[in-house]
């Protein structure tokens, strides 16, 4: 179940020009950092005017914003995929979501790392509840619920490493199928989950 959000209503997905502007965003930041990309450059990349960007989005933080919300609508909708697969089965669920959470960033390799390592990104989701509350989430389907802070710390080392890994030289030239056969299987091994 996505759950699209807009500044204006954070219960409505994205109209069609908006969903254009977070995919030109989308692209842009992943090349040139949300630092290095302008309102200009977002509007020239869909051909339209600088306004007509405006008219949808009155700041360039509305639009970095946008563009995370829908990242994160993706993660939300692999969790929800991972929960109903595996309704009721701890381990289940888990492999569930390691795979589609692999899945996830192996499909959006260089957006993905560029939004998680971009220090605007870093800043404006710090202590981002919605963010928080989705990582959690994800916590308790990995490990099970009550898990601890060293639970959350194994999260973080997961979640990092297949971030950092879809990007990372050693594999840049790796295709997709064999990248996620791999990260599948290491990261259920760091779990201590069966293969």
């Amino acid at each position: 179940m996505s759950r699209g959000r807009t500044l204006a209503d954070p219960a409505t997905p994205p109209r069609p020009a908006q969903s254009r502007i977070i995919d030109a965003a989308l692209e842009l930041f992943a090349e040139h950092g949300v630092g290095g990309t302008s309102l200009q450059m977002i509007a020239e990349e869909i051909g339209v005017t600088k306004a007509a960007v405006y008219h949808q989005y009155r700041t360039k933080a509305e639009i970095v914003r946008a563009v995370a919300d829908a990242e994160l609508d993706r993660l939300e909708s692999v969790l929800d995929e991972a929960e109903a697969d595996a309704a009721g089965r701890a381990g289940d669920a888990a492999a569930a979501a390691v795979a589609r959470v692999v899945d996830l960033a192996v499909e959006r390799r260089r957006q993905v790392s560029t939004l998680l390592n971009d220090p605007v990104i870093g800043r404006l989701y710090a202590r981002d509840a919605r963010l928080l509350g989705v990582l959690d989430r994800l916590d308790r389907l990995l490990v099970g619920p009550g898990a601890g802070p060293e639970s959350k710390v194994a999260t973080a080392m997961l979640v990092a490493a297949i971030s950092g890994a879809v990007m990372h030289p050693l594999v840049a030239g790796q295709d997709d199928d064999t990248l996620r056969t791999y990260l599948v299987r290491i990261a259920l091994r760091f779990l201590d989950l069966p293969a």
